[in-house]
């Protein structure tokens, strides 16, 4: 139902900043929960940031937190992750990803990425000293 793909990764010096879209297709954007997590080399995949279908409610790690802004927008079906004060830890795959609505909602459904169903291709980003 719903297709992501991901754009802005590239090479970036410790301190840095970087935004990543993602662009979603299909006409239910605006109800679906949107997430992003990141996967580094060896490592599992773990959650980086997330924004309720509304967009009035935000959740971060707190590897990332203070650092990395979600939001979205919806006239565009887009959803973006602005980081800053960017890490060499921070290096990894980073994925878009779409939960639907579903019968009854938690505040932890967000940090699960068994709850998202739908997800982007990945971007690559490197973080150098």
């Amino acid at each position: 139902q719903v297709q992501l793909v991901e754009s802005g990764g590239g090479l970036v010096q410790a301190g840095g900043s970087l935004r990543l879209s993602c662009a979603a297709s299909g006409r239910t954007f605006s109800i679906y929960a949107m997430g992003w997590f990141r996967q580094a080399p060896g490592k599992e995949r773990e959650f980086v940031a997330a924004i309720s279908q509304s967009g009035g409610s935000t959740y971060y790690p707190n590897s990332v937190k203070g650092r990395f802004t979600i939001s979205r927008d919806s006239d565009k079906n887009t959803v973006y992750l602005q980081m800053n004060s960017l890490k060499p830890e921070d290096t990894a795959v980073y994925y878009c990803a779409a939960r639907p609505p579903t019968p009854f909602n938690s505040d932890t459904f967000y940090y699960r990425e068994a709850e998202y169903n739908y997800w982007g291709q990945g971007t690559q980003i490197t973080v150098s000293s």
